[in-house]
């Protein structure tokens, strides 16, 4: 199972898979150019609402259509530091499917 990380530092921000780079899949849809971004509700973090969905599900309308409520849901809670799990994924798209 795939984990996702985001960490925060004076450099900037970084967001893995299982410890390699998660792009920001503009090719699937483009919320925003400026890149990933979390904590807050917005067009970066539903960028990588977006991008995690796509990685995670493999399907890009899904992806599309869940990014929003999953950024609401999940993305805008983040701490500056996070890991997100495979589980918890499933989880929050049972939780948002349930609305």
């Amino acid at each position: 199972m795939k984990t996702y990380e985001g960490k925060r530092s004076i450099d900037g921000l970084l967001v893995t898979v299982d410890g390699r780079p998660l792009p920001e899949h503009y090719e699937v849809k483009q919320f925003t150019s400026w890149g990933f971004e979390w904590t807050y509700e917005g067009t970066s973090p539903q960028q990588l609402a977006l991008a995690i969905l796509y990685d995670h599900l493999g399907d890009k309308e899904r992806a599309i259509r869940l990014s929003e409520p999953f950024m609401k849901k999940i993305v805008a809670d983040m701490d500056n530091d996070w890991t997100l799990t495979a589980e918890e994924i499933d989880a929050a798209l049972r939780e948002i499917g349930r609305k």
